[in-house]
């Protein structure tokens, strides 16, 4: 407690009630949070003048209005890539492929960071790089894990068209495809884009739930063989599911 104020980190015990608790009376406050009921009474009016707590008729307390306020400026100034970084490399490290960060942008994907591996056969790709929703792993999945109503509207619109050997043209097939990845919470990809190159990706949503971007390895068809690949998919899952948890996302893993 050296250099701390008490009343400060008392007035946090409280406000810290409400991430498991919607309301609170002032004696549900003294009850669970052990602090003093003349204690909880000072807090608790100073927290309202400030606007961090609201009283309703009833009289019970709930999160107030600056919280909203603060928690949009927070949103908005995250920046995903500095955010994803520290799992990017980590991913990276660990699989020894090439990984990248892809945003939706219209009809299409596009790379926003990408880190290349040190392999001596490796994918090369650049940031800025677009593909269109329906084709590879990093484009599926941001389809996949779009608004229902955008989502379909953009089938009934495209027309797919032949990239790779692999490219999925057929409607059906590529909503069947959409379907698999929302279920199991990942997209894999061989040759869509590029001939003899494979890609598995996942989602990585924001605060609110929205998915807002998906997290890719990429690299030679060869090296993404049945042996090892369940491991690969947990990782690049735990990995965006990691940064979705640093983004303020409190949602099961995709």
């Amino acid at each position: 407690m050296q250099n701390k104020n008490k009343t400060v980190i008392r007035s946090m015990d409280l406000l810290h009630l409400f991430l498991t608790h919607t309301k609170l009376s002032m004696n549900d406050m003294i009850r669970l949070s052990g602090i003093p009921k003349s204690s909880v009474h000072r807090m608790i009016g100073s927290l309202s003048d400030m606007g961090l707590l609201h009283k309703d008729e009833e009289g019970l307390y709930s999160l107030g209005l600056l919280f909203l306020q603060f928690g949009n400026l927070v949103a908005e100034r995250l920046d995903i890539r500095g955010v994803a970084a520290a799992e990017m490399r980590r991913l990276r490290d660990e699989i020894g492929e090439a990984v990248h960060l892809a945003v939706r942008d219209g009809d299409s994907s596009m790379y926003i960071e990408k880190l290349d591996t040190d392999h001596p056969v490796r994918l090369f790709t650049k940031m800025g790089r677009r593909a269109p929703l329906y084709a590879g792993a990093s484009s599926r999945i941001l389809l996949a894990f779009m608004p229902e109503g955008e989502r379909d509207a953009y089938l009934d619109e495209v027309e797919p068209e032949a990239i790779g050997l692999g490219t999925i043209v057929s409607k059906p097939k590529l909503r069947e495809a959409l379907e698999e990845a929302r279920a199991h919470g990942y997209a894999f990809s061989r040759s869509e884009l590029e001939n003899y190159t494979a890609e598995l990706s996942a989602p990585i949503f924001d605060h609110t739930g929205k998915m807002v971007a998906g997290l890719s390895i990429a690299g030679p068809e060869v090296r993404f063989g049945e042996d090892g690949l369940a491991e690969r998919i947990r990782l690049v899952k735990e990995a965006a599911h990691g940064v979705s948890l640093k983004l303020g996302y409190a949602g099961p893993p995709a």
